[in-house]
This record gives structure tokens, C-alpha cells and sequence, in this order.
């Protein structure tokens, strides 16, 4: 009771469903102007249905320069151990590893694989084409939120998010589950960690000693968002720039990117690509704590206004919006996959 009324009085723990209420009216009514439910398919041409619907990680990662992002191949469905692990050996990929679906579902299904076994455990398990990704070693995250519209040479940094990690801090005395029931936050992600960690959770953590539970920063999985579009400023601007001007017929979306130090982040130095998201993605600063419901709501407004004018400029252009009943083929697939990622 006690976390049910902690997700009742914070809204960023609202169902999607209940959040996006007032945004479902302004949708609409960019439907009606563009004579399309599916308007968004033509905010990112290059991008399968503008990155809303059924977009594959892997075709948007080929249209990064491969230098941004690490290592990444693609697992067919059913595919045997034995040749998982021989393809990941030639594209040298080892372990620890990630594995995550292809077509994703706001940080499910991501796991972190620390050997063969686990690896023939998800893939036995995974009803979906996967990835496996090397590790990318850099402690800190942010998600940038990028907006270009056609007709400008360059775009800017609309919102950042920075991540604060599902990280326990020992105390020498409390076992790792006890520090989880101290934070209603991890509280809250202690069944997925039951399930993940098992007995694990009963080691007591020396005093001092830090324990990332969750090494990637998704709000779904337990990380906390802060709001650092403070952070945004010429020069970074600038780098994000030179980076979207390599990728065709990229204007609307957010990159989630793993760091060193800010500086370098700037200067385009010592960073790597988690994702690119496309027409779904969110202006994840808005979960920070401190913003109200009514902040959250003017901000996705906001985005969802830039992504409509996108997309009408780039149709006016002649990228075409998707046709209505090939967008309903797409989003009854895109509930299936759903589906199937819920129950992986």
C-alpha cells in the first residue's frame, strides 16, 4: 500500500496511458491538419515509420557512423547457441555483453549477459530478434533530445536528461535487499531484481562499496531522471550537430549516450551511442522529480508540435505520411511485439 500510494502522488510513475490523456487532444488535431493518424512516419524518411512503429535498433544503428556506437550484431529468432557465440567471437564481441530486442519496448528485455549460459538462457527464452552489443564502459549517461527542421542546416538540443543509475551504497551491515526496501524507487524494481539476482541480494555490502543493480539508465528499470537542460550550450550543440549531419534524413529524436566527463562530451570526444530513438521518443527530462504534471504535459505539447511541423514540411517535400491501413497492419504488430516483450 505504502508504494502504491508513493506511485499515486508521484505522477512520473503514472500509467502512459493515464499521462498522455491531454496529449491524445492535440494529436488529434494534428491529424485532422495533416488528414493522417500517422503523420509521423514522415518526420525521419529514412527511419522505418519515423522511428513511432515496429522501427528496427539495428537499421538505425547502420545509419550511424559506426565509430558513435558500440559493436552490434543481430540474432535471428531460434538461432543455436553455438552459432550466436561464433558470430559474436568474429565481430569481437565478449563478455560481459548486452542483449536486448530489436525492436524494443522502453528498456525491456534489456539484460546484461555475463556468460554462455545466460546467453542460451535468453536466447532459448526471446520470441524476438535480439541484439548483443558490447559493453560500453563509460559511467555516466544523458539522453539529448535533438529537433532540425528541413529546411535549416542545423538543429538544436531541445532537453537533457541525465541518469542516475539503480546503484545500492553499502553500509557494512544491511544486505543488498535491505538497501533496496530503503528507496521506494528500487523498491519498486525489487521483483525483475528477485528475479534476476536471486540469493544475491542476501550479500552484505562492505561499507563505502557501490553496486550497480541496473547498468543502464531507463526510468522503467529503476533510474532516476534528472533535468540537466542547463547543460546545453554551444559547443555541445555544435557536436550534436556534426554527429546528425551524418545521419540521412535525420530531424526529430533523442540519443541516449554513455560519457567520461562533460567536457569531452563537448568536444565530441571519449562517448558512444546507447540508441538513437526517432518519432517515439520522449523529452525524458520532464521525469525529473521536481517537475509537475503541468511542466510535463507543456513539454510533450511542445515536442510532439515540432515533430507535426516536421513532418508536414518533410511531405510538402514528398516523403509521404503511411497509409492508413498499412499504419493499422503496423500498430497491430507493434502490440504484438509488445506483448511478446512483456512476457519475455
Amino acid at each position: 500500500m505504502k508504494l502504491f500510494f508513493h506511485k499515486i502522488a508521484n505522477w512520473e510513475y503514472w500509467p502512459f496511458q493515464v499521462l498522455y490523456i491531454p496529449i491524445y487532444f492535440l494529436w488529434a488535431y494534428y491529424a485532422i491538419k495533416a488528414r493522417s493518424i500517422f503523420f509521423f512516419n514522415a518526420s525521419n524518411p529514412k527511419i522505418k515509420n519515423g522511428g513511432f512503429l515496429m522501427e528496427s535498433k539495428k537499421q538505425i544503428y547502420d545509419l550511424l557512423p559506426k565509430e558513435y556506437y558500440p559493436k552490434t550484431i543481430l540474432i535471428k529468432e531460434n538461432s543455436e547457441i553455438k552459432d550466436i557465440v561464433n558470430k559474436a567471437i568474429e565481430y569481437g564481441i565478449y563478455f560481459p555483453l548486452i542483449a536486448k530486442p530489436d525492436i524494443g519496448l522502453r528498456g525491456s528485455g534489456v539484460k546484461k549477459i555475463q556468460n554462455v549460459s545466460e546467453l542460451n538462457s535468453y536466447a532459448e527464452k526471446a520470441n524476438f530478434d535480439f541484439l548483443l552489443q558490447d559493453m560500453i564502459t563509460f559511467k555516466k549517461e544523458v539522453g539529448v533530445f535533438y529537433v532540425r527542421h528541413p529546411h535549416e542546416q542545423q538543429g538544436r538540443i531541445t532537453g537533457i536528461v541525465a541518469k542516475e543509475f539503480l546503484i545500492v551504497i553499502g553500509d557494512g551491515i544491511s544486505t543488498i535487499e535491505d538497501l533496496i526496501h530503503k528507496t521506494p524507487r528500487f523498491e519498486l524494481q525489487f521483483k525483475a531484481l528477485k528475479e534476476e539476482y536471486g540469493d544475491l541480494l542476501h550479500r552484505v555490502v562492505p561499507k563505502g562499496e557501490s553496486v550497480n543493480l541496473v547498468p543502464f539508465g531507463n526510468h522503467a528499470r529503476g533510474a532516476k531522471f534528472i533535468d540537466g537542460s542547463h547543460l546545453i550550450t554551444p559547443k555541445l550543440t555544435e557536436t550534436i550537430n556534426k554527429i546528425c549531419s551524418q545521419i540521412p534524413e535525420f530531424y526529430f529524436g533523442r540519443f541516449d549516450i554513455m560519457y567520461n566527463s562533460f567536457e569531452e562530451l563537448e568536444r565530441g570526444e571519449n562517448f558512444q551511442i546507447v540508441e538513437l530513438n526517432g518519432a517515439a521518443s520522449e523529452p525524458t527530462h520532464i521525469y525529473d522529480p521536481k517537475h509537475s504534471v503541468w511542466f510535463a504535459w507543456k513539454e510533450l505539447a511542445r515536442h510532439i508540435t515540432y515533430m507535426y511541423e516536421i513532418s508536414a514540411a518533410n511531405h510538402k517535400r514528398g516523403f509521404p505520411y503511411l497509409d492508413y491501413k498499412v499504419g493499422m497492419n503496423e500498430y497491430r504488430l507493434h502490440v504484438a511485439q509488445n506483448n511478446k516483450i512483456l512476457n519475455f
